[in-house]
């Protein structure tokens, strides 16, 4: 009887761990996905003060630029934007996927620009920081449609 409790309870405290585990892995996800969608919404939308916030300060993009490599900065990156803020630029963004891992995590990112015919794939690399999300790194691929 004692080794039948003994199993009952182990089994209980195990599934309660999970429950909390999962329960704390959503809540990350959700806010990962949140700082991923106010990147969507300022790059999509010319809303330069939206984009500057998702990125870490020391953040590195790696993005190829007239066909060489570049390491660019949020900054350099911010100003690519040059519409009208609010109004949209033509970019349809679609979170693909997330991992998480405690405080690091990854998203990748499909862009399309129909006007253009282009698809870009972004994938970003995303540290919690002062309890909250941010951007430290992003690469890029483009692809003609």
């Amino acid at each position: 009887m004692k080794h039948l409790f003994f199993i009952v309870f182990s089994l209980l405290c195990f599934i309660g761990i999970s429950q909390n585990n999962n329960n704390a892995n959503f809540i990350e996800k959700k806010l990962v996905t949140k700082t991923i969608k106010k990147y969507i919404n300022g790059s999509s939308y010319n809303k330069l003060d939206v984009l500057e916030q998702v990125f870490a300060k020391e953040a590195t993009l790696y993005l190829t630029i007239k066909g060489d490599l570049k390491i660019i900065t949020p900054k350099e990156y911010v100003a690519f934007f040059k519409g009208e803020y609010g109004q949209s630029n033509g970019r349809i963004g679609k979170i693909l996927s997330t991992v998480i891992h405690h405080d690091i995590a990854t998203a990748t990112v499909e862009i399309l620009i129909p006007d253009r015919k282009l698809k870009f794939i972004d994938i970003f690399l995303l540290r919690k920081i002062e309890n909250e999300w941010k951007i430290i790194s992003k690469t890029a691929t483009m692809q003609h449609l």
